[in-house]
């Protein structure tokens, strides 16, 4: 069986303490997300899929050190993966943007700007404020 190599690794942190059952996790290729204690749940999203990254850190974020950063991609089941309550939220931001590229690059794939069809008001299922 092959090894994962992880790039990072956390959890979902209250009050900035690692007291959660949500895990957090990027390899070369694939960002999980791993909820629960006795059932499980895990998601995942291929890194090439990735469309967008964004960073959001509320007051009590910033109080605890910690923020969420949201990944918006084209995969159908995971369009929208938040990864919430994370240390040091921008370092992860930018660990994912870059693994993002080189998987992307890997498979040498380019960056269109075209949405799809029938996408007037949502992109990858997040409402836009104000429409």
């Amino acid at each position: 069986m092959h090894e994962t190599k992880w790039l990072w690794q956390d959890r979902k942190r209250h009050l900035g303490l690692p007291i959660s059952f949500t895990k957090y996790s990027l390899s070369e290729n694939r960002l999980f997300r791993q909820t629960g204690l006795l059932n499980l749940k895990e998601e995942e999203v291929l890194l090439y899929r990735v469309r967008d990254l964004e960073l959001t850190r509320s007051l009590w974020q910033r109080i605890f050190g910690v923020g969420t950063v949201c990944v918006h991609s084209s995969d159908k089941t995971s369009p929208h993966l938040d990864l919430v309550n994370v240390r040091q939220p921008q370092q992860v931001k930018e660990a994912i943007y870059e693994a993002v590229e080189r998987a992307k690059d890997a498979r040498r794939i380019r960056a269109t700007e075209l949405l799809e069809d029938g996408e007037d008001d949502a992109v990858d299922g997040c409402d836009f404020p104000g429409r």
